[in-house]
């Protein structure tokens, strides 16, 4: 009798270890499939977030392009004295993080002025945040009109932690042209000589190499 109460033991002992290890191969299964389904959904984002779609540039010689996709917040004068050395006309892009994050060149002509300062990181979505967080600032004078000057100055966000600029200070660059990238949602601000007319209006999405947000006269 003893035998079999042993054996009986033993049995359910292997039975639960089967029923459990059953149970633990599913709940295993079942993690992986959301881990595999987790990266699938980071590659894509990935992959959509770094798109760099090719603009249509247009062609009238006094253009001037936006210089990032997204949506105009802000159209003012300002006092920007690093660069344009005074007065200028301003409009503030804000980039959310479904936005395409490639800059352009507003212009054809020499990259003249590059200047990176350290900041905080505020939300973008606040206008403010130009005066306090990190920023490029990046100066142009163009080819067509030598005694104008653009300005584009990117800043970093909450989530955008790294401005990457591959156009390098004495460089020319064609209108349009692949300049910078600021990784996840940020701003971009462009300043024009008061001179300029402005062809956007607060509320307005642009397209970073496309858009006409203003010309020279």
């Amino acid at each position: 009798m003893r035998i079999i109460f042993w054996t009986l033991v033993l049995l359910v002992a292997l039975c639960s270890a089967g029923l459990m290890a059953a149970l633990l191969g599913t709940a295993i299964v079942a993690f992986s499939s959301v881990l595999v389904g987790a990266w699938v959904v980071f590659v894509l984002f990935t992959l959509y977030f770094f798109r760099d779609p090719n603009p249509l540039a247009p062609t009238i010689p006094n253009a001037i392009v936006s210089p990032a996709h997204g949506k105009v917040d802000v159209f003012d004068e300002v006092t920007e004295a690093e660069f344009m050395g005074g007065p200028c006309k301003r409009i503030s892009i804000f980039l959310s993080v479904m936005d395409v994050h490639v800059q352009k060149a507003p212009v054809s002509g020499k990259l003249v002025y590059l200047k990176h300062k350290e900041g905080e990181f505020l939300s973008a979505t606040r206008s403010e945040c130009a005066d306090h967080n990190e920023n490029v600032l990046l100066g142009f004078e163009p080819t067509d009109y030598p005694d104008q000057r653009i300005g584009v100055r990117l800043i970093a966000g909450l989530l955008a932690r790294r401005i990457i600029v591959w156009a390098e200070p004495g460089e020319v660059v064609n209108r349009s042209e692949r300049i910078s990238l600021i990784q996840y949602g940020s701003r971009c601000e462009v300043y024009f000589p008061l001179t300029v007319k402005v062809h956007v209006k607060l509320g307005d999405r642009v397209k970073g190499g496309e858009t006409l947000v203003a010309s020279f006269d």
